[in-house]
C-alpha cells in the first residue's frame, strides 16, 4: 500500500501563488501515473492535473495555463505549482496514484489527508 503525504496549502489572496508537495511512501519513479485532485465544500472531488512518468501532463480546463504539475525524482516529490489563484480554487487538495482507463483517469489506492487551500481577499 502506497501512502501519500501532501503539504504546502495555505491562505492566499486572489492572484497569488502556492506550491503543493506530495511525497509517496515508495520510489516516485516506480509510479507511472500521478495526479492532483481537489474537493471544494459541498462538491465532488475532481481531478485537476495528471502527470505520467514520461513527462506528459494533462489538466482540467478550469486550471489550464494557471497550474503546473511536475515530479522531482531526486526529492521523491510530486508538485503542483498554482498561480493566478481564484476564489473558486478554494478546496482541499489531494495527490493520487492514477490509472488510465480508455481516455479517462481513475484514482487508485488510498487517499492522503490532503492540504487545504483558501483563496480569499
Amino acid at each position: 500500500q502506497v501512502h501519500l503525504v501532501e503539504s504546502g496549502g495555505g491562505s492566499v489572496q486572489p492572484g497569488g501563488s502556492l506550491r503543493l508537495s506530495c511525497v509517496p511512501s515508495t520510489n516516485i519513479d516506480s509510479i507511472v501515473y500521478l495526479g492532483w485532485y481537489r474537493q471544494a465544500p459541498g462538491k465532488q472531488r475532481e481531478l485537476v492535473a495528471a502527470h505520467t512518468r514520461s513527462g506528459i501532463t494533462d489538466y482540467a480546463d478550469s486550471v489550464k495555463d494557471r497550474f503546473a504539475i511536475s515530479r522531482d525524482n531526486a526529492n521523491n516529490t510530486l508538485y503542483l505549482q498554482m498561480s493566478s489563484l481564484k476564489p473558486e480554487d478554494t478546496a482541499d487538495y489531494f495527490c493520487s496514484r492514477l490509472r488510465r482507463v480508455n481516455s479517462d483517469w481513475e484514482h487508485i489506492g488510498s487517499w492522503g489527508q490532503g492540504t487545504q487551500v483558501t483563496v480569499s481577499s
